[in-house]
């Protein structure tokens, strides 16, 4: 049963209908209102989804007030990445040869009046201690970057580009309707290597410095007002000064 605290904060497990209830308000919060995304109906943002996954929920521990929250599915291997959220918008059928435990991080997010870098610190080291549990050799979501206005990014996509593309042999293909190809848009484009980082969401910077990779195109998402790439961490890749640094925080 995962339950870490750090300093002022506690993750665990949704235990309950209320505590996903509370997950999937905090998501309304951060995803619609905060990013002027389509409307859903009750304040929450739900799907088929979450009740097929794990729920994590990130609390300050004198208060109880939710901070951040993310949800879990474990996969056996690439032969079940169909179930995946990410499957509906990438063809990932380079994946299905990926023979060890997976799991799809989704829906993370962090309550927009908290900036607080320990939220994530914390919300990493309960992945880490579930990664490490669960035995899982890849880690895998959708990272976003607000809005649908690629130019916004570019120095960003050109980064990603140049030094985060997926290895050819799990590389994601296009199934979206609506894309943006950065890779073969900007493949002349030189990044800028301040602002890329300044624009990198940073729930996918972290992905990056352990070594993750994405796809080569962003889906634009114009139901929640993002664009998004597929993002893959294959866990033996991690460095290991970074290994450390993330049980450390598990600990």
């Amino acid at each position: 049963m995962l339950a870490l605290r750090k300093g002022r904060y506690i993750a665990r497990f949704a235990e309950g209908a209320e505590d996903v209830l509370k997950a999937q308000r905090l998501r309304y919060l951060t995803f619609i209102e905060n990013r002027g995304a389509v409307a859903r109906e009750g304040g929450v943002d739900a799907d088929a989804f979450d009740t097929v996954c794990r729920h994590v929920l990130v609390e300050e521990a004198r208060t109880g007030t939710l901070v951040c929250c993310f949800r879990l599915l474990p996969l056996k291997g690439g032969a079940e990445i169909g179930q995946s959220y990410s499957a509906q918008y990438y063809n990932l059928s380079a994946l299905q040869s990926f023979d060890g435990p997976m799991v799809e991080m989704g829906r993370f997010c962090i309550h927009p009046a908290w900036r607080d870098p320990d939220i994530l610190r914390v919300a990493w080291g309960a992945m880490t201690r579930f990664v490490d549990e669960a035995g899982v050799e890849m880690l895998f979501g959708c990272s976003s970057f607000e809005g649908t206005e690629a130019e916004a990014y570019l120095d960003a996509f050109a980064m990603l580009k140049e030094r985060h593309l997926a290895p050819k042999r799990w590389l994601p293909r296009v199934k979206a309707p609506n894309v943006f190809r950065f890779a073969r848009v900007l493949r002349l484009k030189k990044p800028d290597a301040k602002l890329a980082m300044l624009k990198m969401p940073p729930l996918l910077r972290t992905y990056l410095v352990m070594g993750g990779w994405v796809s080569d195109h962003a889906v634009v998402d114009r139901d929640l007002n993002t664009l998004h790439v597929f993002t893959g961490l294959e866990i033996r890749a991690i460095p290991p000064t970074r290994k450390r640094l993330l049980r450390g925080a598990a600990g």
